[in-house]
Formats: structure tokens, C-alpha cells, sequence
């Protein structure tokens, strides 16, 4: 299985297999990398630009892991372990029932990014590894994350458990959603008028 740095695992041994659709990718298939970024990279700019921005992957003999600039980071929707949804309530700071987990965290892939979005940040402890391609070494060199309920999260970091274990939420997690969904309704709840007279007494 692979490890971080400093060797807990990661939850998968092949980080590839769980990684989606490279984020750099139009709708259209070109590559919104060498559109924006050029500068960033011009060599590679250019060989999309005489591809006409067409993605690596575009070519029948090559994958996303081909490309030096592929990353895969999640939409932290719901836990990938345990199916946990996330329910993020509007001008609340308690932490996210969901935290990105990085399952590779390589230099040539990352573009200094990361989804960020409702996700807390796995941190550095979530690197698992670099990777050049060119000396043909196993390690991946992509950035891939994948979201996870703050207790699978740890479970994985402290244990063998696995990313595609097939289990349900933890108790204490399903009781979390439970409570923030509850407050979700209680904050989007509707009385009229007469409704609200009517529990004051009036």
C-alpha cells in the first residue's frame, strides 16, 4: 500500500486507479492548462498548442497519467469510503464532516492548486511520494485526492483501512450529519404570518 513520507498509508496501492478525470480538461477535450497557463510551461504549451490544445489523453496510446501537468482532485460531494454526505451549513466555522485526503501529492503535478473548496486541507502528511517519469520509477507524480469523512480519514492514517473498503458511517459521523441536517431545516424553516402570532400568543 502506499505511504506518506512519514509512512502512514495512504488507503490504496495504486493511487491511479481511484484518480478521475484531470481537472485541467475542457468540456470541449482540449487542455485549459496550455490555454491559460502557457507561461508556465511553454514547451508543453506549445506541442498542445500544435495539437490544437487537444489533452494527452486525447491520443488513443497515452492516459492522463502521461501528462506532467495531470491532477485529479475531488468534488468533496461525499466520502469515497463510507458514502457520507457533506452538509455545509452557511456562515457556520465548525470543521467539514469531509477533508480532502491526497492520495499522491507529486512535484510535476501540482500546479500549487488543490480543490479547497468545502474540504478541509489533508496537509503534507497526505504525500505519498514523487515521481519522474523519465527514470520509469513506480511512484506517482500527479496530485489525486479523494474526499473522506473526518473518521475514515483517520482510520486510514492509523490503521490499514482501506479507500474502497465497503462499510457504512461511522456512528459518531451519521450522528454529526444527523445534527448539521437538522440545523440545515431549522435554518431554511417557513412560518407565516399568523403562524408566528400564534406561537407568540397574540
Amino acid at each position: 500500500m502506499e505511504e506518506t513520507p512519514t509512512g502512514t498509508p495512504v488507503g490504496v496501492d495504486d493511487p491511479y486507479d481511484h484518480a478521475g478525470v484531470c481537472d485541467h480538461l475542457t468540456d470541449d477535450g482540449r487542455c485549459r492548462f496550455a490555454l491559460t497557463r502557457a507561461g508556465d510551461d511553454p514547451e508543453f504549451s506549445a506541442a498542445r498548442r500544435a495539437a490544437d490544445y487537444d489533452c494527452v489523453a486525447a491520443d488513443e496510446d497515452r492516459e492522463f497519467r502521461d501528462c506532467p501537468h495531470y491532477r485529479s482532485t475531488t468534488d468533496g460531494r461525499e466520502c469515497v469510503r463510507c458514502g457520507l454526505e457533506a452538509v455545509r451549513i452557511a456562515h457556520d466555522d465548525s470543521r467539514p464532516l469531509l477533508e480532502e485526503h491526497h492520495l499522491s501529492y507529486g512535484g510535476s503535478g501540482d500546479d500549487g492548486g488543490g480543490s479547497g473548496d468545502a474540504l478541509a486541507r489533508g496537509g503534507a502528511s497526505d504525500a505519498a511520494g514523487t515521481y519522474d517519469p523519465a527514470s520509469g520509477a513506480d511512484e506517482p507524480s500527479h496530485e489525486i485526492t479523494v474526499a473522506l469523512c473526518r473518521w475514515c480519514h483517520a482510520k486510514i492514517h492509523r490503521s490499514f483501512a482501506r479507500v474502497d473498503d465497503d462499510v457504512e458511517p461511522d456512528p459518531e459521523a451519521f450522528a454529526a450529519r444527523e445534527e448539521r441536517r437538522s440545523k440545515e431545516q431549522s435554518e431554511f424553516g417557513f412560518s407565516t404570518a399568523s403562524e408566528r402570532r400564534e406561537s407568540d400568543g397574540s
